[in-house]
């Protein structure tokens, strides 16, 4: 069992920059994949970033491709998303999630355990 704590999110002007954090609790984290998940109002969820097991491989969805990073410090039992260049269009409520797994999948169906969220609206 995996319980996932986000924190980070507030109020940004269009341009700026946050940095979220998602702490684990739970044994053996670095056997698990990590993501990030958004959701805006009105919206499905949709797909962020992901990170594998030993944060060596990383994959984004095109549309914050180059502005978020994700990272991870096995061990402190957490993982980053470090968002710069934001947009309004990224307002959501940032989730964070994991999966026992050696991939690193994108879709949120593959993955097992949430966080609560946290709140990102970046204004224009």
């Amino acid at each position: 069992q995996v319980q996932l704590v986000e924190s980070g999110g507030g109020l940004v002007q269009a341009g700026g920059s946050l940095s979220l954090s998602c702490a684990a609790s739970g044994r053996f984290f670095r056997s698990y994949a990590m993501g990030w998940f958004r959701q805006a109002p009105g919206k499905e969820r949709e797909f962020a970033a992901a990170i594998n097991w030993s944060g060596g491989i990383t994959n984004y969805a095109d549309s914050v491709k180059g502005r978020f990073t994700i990272s991870r410090d096995n061990a402190k039992n957490t993982v980053y998303l470090q968002m710069n260049s934001l947009k309004p269009e990224d307002t959501a409520v940032y989730y964070c999630a994991a999966v026992r797994s050696y991939a690193y999948p994108s879709g949120s169906s593959q993955y097992d355990y949430w966080g609560q969220g946290t709140q990102v609206t970046v204004s224009s």
